[in-house]
Order: structure tokens, then C-alpha cells, then sequence
């Protein structure tokens, strides 16, 4: 089973946004002869990645930071100005993601968020993973918070 149990949504939602007109098709990064069996082997090969450090130069440059994370992991703690989609949401809520903006993604270390950004990057977007996840951005110093404010932990 996937971290969170987030992969059979996310399959779905691969497939779907894969068949858009338009759009290349690919193998699935995951559970294919050569590739990761699982969200928690993806490694950093596969997509382009980002420093917290240069995820917030970019967020200045209006970067979206993406946090696919669950609902009990954002509700511990979250980056400030990060927009909250759970990977398994993105299926329904793939149209909330802007395709005029560089989409920084972040998990809690870089997994989940590997996949959904290779995944946006073949589906037309301009994608980067947060190398190291939410424990990098906290170990980087980067503010942590919870929805009213007050500070957060990364779990």
C-alpha cells in the first residue's frame, strides 16, 4: 500500500489527466518493469527538484507551493503559504492547479510529491519537488504553522 493510502486516487487521476488531448502517453512511474513499486521508493531521478531555499526565491516570483500532503499532516503543520490538495484529491481537484504558474510540490520528504510533480510535468504543467519535503523546510528554518496561525510541527 502507498504512504497514506493516497495511490489508487492518484492512479486514477494519472490515467485520466493522461488522456487529455494534447498530451504525450507514458508508462505509470509506478510498478513497472525498471520503476519504483511504491510511493516511499521514488527517488529524486525522476523530476526536477527544488531546494527550500529556492522554493521560496521562486514563490517570490509567484511559484505555487503545492502541499499534497493528508489532512492530518497539514492540520499539524504547514508552510504559510502553501495550497493544500491532498494527492488523494487530485483526481477531482486537478483543475484548482494554475498552469500559468511554476507549481512547487511538497510532501513531508519528497515522495509523494516526486510523483505528483512528474505527473504534472506530463500533463502540461511546470513542476518541482521540494527536495527533502516539509522536514527540510522546517530544518531550513522555514515557518511551520497551523490554519489560525499559531506554530506548527511536520509530521
Amino acid at each position: 500500500m502507498c504512504a497514506h493510502g493516497s495511490c489508487s486516487g492518484f492512479s486514477s487521476w494519472l490515467g485520466r489527466v493522461r488522456d487529455r488531448p494534447g498530451h504525450r502517453r507514458r508508462a505509470s512511474l509506478v510498478g513497472h518493469a525498471g520503476q519504483p513499486t511504491n510511493l516511499d521508493d521514488v527517488h529524486s531521478d525522476f523530476v526536477d527538484e527544488v531546494s527550500a531555499a529556492q522554493a521560496v526565491e521562486l514563490l517570490d516570483e509567484n511559484a505555487l507551493l503545492l502541499d499534497v500532503r493528508e489532512a492530518d499532516e497539514w492540520d499539524a503543520g504547514h508552510a504559510p503559504q502553501a495550497v493544500h490538495i491532498p494527492m488523494s484529491e487530485l483526481n477531482r481537484r486537478a483543475d484548482e492547479i494554475p498552469t500559468d504558474r511554476t507549481i512547487v510540490c511538497v510532501c513531508h520528504v519528497g515522495g509523494r510529491s516526486a510523483m505528483v510533480s512528474d505527473a504534472l510535468n506530463r500533463s502540461g504543467w511546470h513542476a518541482l519537488n521540494l527536495v527533502g519535503g516539509m522536514a527540510a523546510w522546517q530544518r531550513a528554518g522555514f515557518d511551520v504553522v497551523t490554519d489560525d496561525g499559531a506554530a506548527g510541527s511536520v509530521i
